[in-house]
């Protein structure tokens, strides 16, 4: 399975992946979706939002447990973010049939669509949907950075946008979702456990801002009559990090858009992306306001105007206690432990009960052509995934 998913989206100068939402490569990973599904015998189907379900038992009977992923990458991502989820949940069922098990509850696979949010700018898009977190209004209206709608990208590869909303009743049938994911930090690297159990995860968004400037010529306007948006943009990111080491958080500048975009031109505009994460809701506000007041004031004294707006927000996700002391129990007392990322499984929590496993990352590197885990940390990954749907399922 690896090896048919490795070469999907991948860029051949970089050596990482571009499987955006409804492109090609989307297309495709789709598709060995399908393939696997296909070859095991299982019922496979897309929901109004795009995402993909893998049946074994019959869906209808309602308190499925479902694992399973996403397929999609950020720019130049990694190989093990989200597909990792979702060939180890296949390999988990394959353990249990080869371990004779019997299931006495439906299971599952699932692809979540676009969780990444690299195309169109909200992460975990399909999830987001289907729980009712994102309106089909203001989903239809995203656009790419080619100014490429989400709704006409749907229907070019296929998909109905006239489809998108929440999905109450196929999620009232689901009584667990588990998301085995690589590990994003290095929690477990120095430990003998190559599995945890995700605890909670920090509350976190996107917020962009905008700084308006005066577009000049970069040759002839001297430095004290100049209204740079770039400079107050420079300012702000060093803000960001100060206020973040203070508040024991996380905020990061990782996309930028610069108007008119000349070498021999001062910016008329720039618009910059933070993603920003904390421990908790209060610490998070107090840092994104921070950071607004801080760009807010170093425009006044440069002359540029800011504007800022959330984009996305999830809120602190802390995980069904009792699910996860149980999967805790059965993997021999595996490490239990917090995460800053964001997944499909905390936009789903407030409606169906999630856990998540983690696969050690021997460098703790993510969203990178570096991000790894060695093989024999994969196959613990899949034997505990296939311990835990047996206990949840096959009892």
């Amino acid at each position: 399975m690896w090896r048919d998913l490795a070469a999907i989206g991948r860029d051949a100068g970089t050596g990482g992946y571009r499987r955006y939402a409804w492109t090609p490569a989307d297309t495709d990973c789709r598709a060995w979706f399908r393939d696997q599904a296909r070859a095991r015998g299982l019922v496979c189907e897309t929901d109004r939002n795009g995402n993909q379900w893998a049946w074994r038992g019959d869906p209808s009977a309602g308190d499925a447990v479902v694992t399973g992923s996403h397929l999609d990458s950020v720019p130049d991502g990694g190989a093990f973010d989200g597909p990792l989820g979702v060939v180890s949940a296949f390999a988990a069922l394959d353990e249990l049939r080869a371990r004779g098990a019997r299931p006495t509850r439906p299971l599952a696979v699932v692809n979540f669509g676009d969780e990444e949010g690299a195309r169109f700018g909200v992460a975990c898009t399909g999830s987001r949907l289907s729980a009712g977190k994102l309106t089909p209004e203001a989903a239809r209206r995203l656009r790419d950075a080619d100014g490429v709608s989400l709704a006409h990208a749907m229907e070019h590869a296929g998909q109905d946008p006239e489809a998108l909303g929440p999905d109450p009743e196929r999620l009232s049938r689901v009584g667990a979702f588990v998301e085995l994911h690589v590990e994003q930090g290095r929690a477990l690297a120095d430990t003998p456990h190559p599995v945890g159990v995700a605890s909670a995860i920090w509350p976190h968004g996107r917020w962009r801002f905008d700084f308006h400037g005066e577009a000049n010529h970069a040759g002839t306007t001297r430095l004290a009559d100049r209204h740079d948006p770039m400079l107050t943009y420079a300012r702000t990111v060093l803000a960001a990090r100060s206020e973040a080491a203070a508040a024991g958080a996380l905020a990061t500048f990782g996309k930028i858009a610069v108007d008119p975009g000349g070498v021999n031109a001062i910016a008329s505009r720039v618009r910059a992306w933070l993603d920003s994460r904390a421990p908790d809701e209060k610490t998070l506000d107090a840092l994104v306001t921070a950071v607004r007041d801080a760009a807010a004031e170093h425009g006044r004294g440069e002359g540029v105007r800011v504007e800022v707006a959330r984009e996305s927000f999830t809120p602190v996700v802390d995980f069904a206690h009792d699910l996860r002391d149980r999967i805790a129990a059965r993997l021999d007392g595996a490490p239990v432990l917090p995460t800053g990322a964001g997944h499909d499984a905390g936009i789903l929590a407030d409606t169906v009960p999630t856990a998540m496993l983690f696969v050690r990352n021997p460098t703790g590197v993510s969203h990178s052509p570096a991000e790894r885990a060695t093989e024999d940390d994969c196959l613990a990954g899949v034997g505990a995934l296939a311990d835990v749907l047996e206990d949840l399922a096959c009892r």
